[in-house]
């Protein structure tokens, strides 16, 4: 049956099963899944490769995990995930805690400035789940498509691919330091249940430019210079536009607004300079003693 809450990639068949999931039959890929919690599973392709792709109570994503084979490191895995085939996540690690013996994920992660009470750096999340929900979801998903992976191997190669943006929101800080190239910082929200930080607005020779969170290589380029790769990013050039357009529309807003408050602010200050100038009262308004 047709199902507009779906993936709103083909439709889908379901059988209720007895454990209350339901057994799903995707037209498009020919591939069975079973929904639990209200979550759509089924096989896809993305990149290539075929992929677990899920839809919740929140958006469309796939999975592509690739497996870590050395048996000493505590890193398992590293997993994509790709939103509505328009954004993509990369460098999410799958990660032994070997005292418990239990698997967990980890977001990729930057180096802040911020000290802890022992003076370590304390890393934070490039980019994260926003509710518990959708945490576990995610979470667990990774886990369960690195599981099927590691039994099964690597999959074949595979082309079919749809695209269906998620929806997004922005918010910008102007932010300028001196000898930086850094006029502001963004953040990035997929659907009120993902965020993406640590994106910077940079300026360029002739205007600002947007600038995706990225890590350092061991790779240089033909100059010498370290090479960048981005940790996440759009897929498309359709969404690229649309999701950078967005950012330097928000900065250019949020610029504006920036000085308009510098503005009044500073009229402010001239007008209590004003009363001072006589000397009878101080610019905070407490008079003086004596004339």
């Amino acid at each position: 049956r047709h199902d507009s809450n779906s993936l709103q990639l083909a439709e889908w068949q379901t059988f209720h099963q007895p454990d209350r999931s339901l057994k799903v039959r995707d037209y498009r890929t020919r591939g069975w899944g079973r929904t639990q919690n209200n979550m759509m599973k089924g096989k896809g392709r993305e990149n290539g490769f075929p992929a677990i792709i899920c839809q919740g109570m929140y958006m469309k994503y796939a999975i592509k995990v690739n497996e870590v084979k050395k048996e000493n490191g505590n890193v398992k895995g590293f997993a994509t995930v790709v939103f509505g085939d328009s954004f993509k996540i990369t460098n999410i690690a799958i990660v032994e805690n070997k005292d418990k013996g239990q698997l967990f994920v980890s977001m990729p992660r930057y180096k802040s400035n911020e000290r802890s009470e022992d003076g370590s750096a304390i890393y934070k999340d490039v980019c994260n789940p926003i509710t518990a929900e959708f945490r576990e979801e995610l979470y667990s998903n990774i886990l369960e498509e690195y599981e099927r992976v590691q039994a099964q191997g690597e999959p074949e190669k595979g082309t079919e691919k749809d695209v269906t943006p998620p929806e997004f929101s922005v918010t910008v800080t102007p932010y300028e330091r001196e000898g930086s190239n850094i006029r502001g910082l963004a953040r990035i929200y997929f659907e009120d249940s993902f965020i993406v930080n640590n994106v910077n607005i940079l300026q360029g020779k002739e205007k600002v430019f947007v600038a995706m969170p990225s890590y350092k290589t061991k790779q240089k380029d033909e100059n010498g210079k370290d090479i960048y790769q981005d940790i996440c990013y759009p897929v498309t050039k359709e969404f690229r536009e649309k999701l950078y357009s967005e950012i330097e529309r928000a900065y250019a807003e949020a610029k504006e607004k920036q000085q308009e408050q510098a503005k009044e602010q500073s009229q402010k200050q001239g007008k209590e300079q004003s009363q001072d100038k006589d000397g009878f009262m101080k610019a905070s308004g407490e008079p003086l003693p004596f004339r």
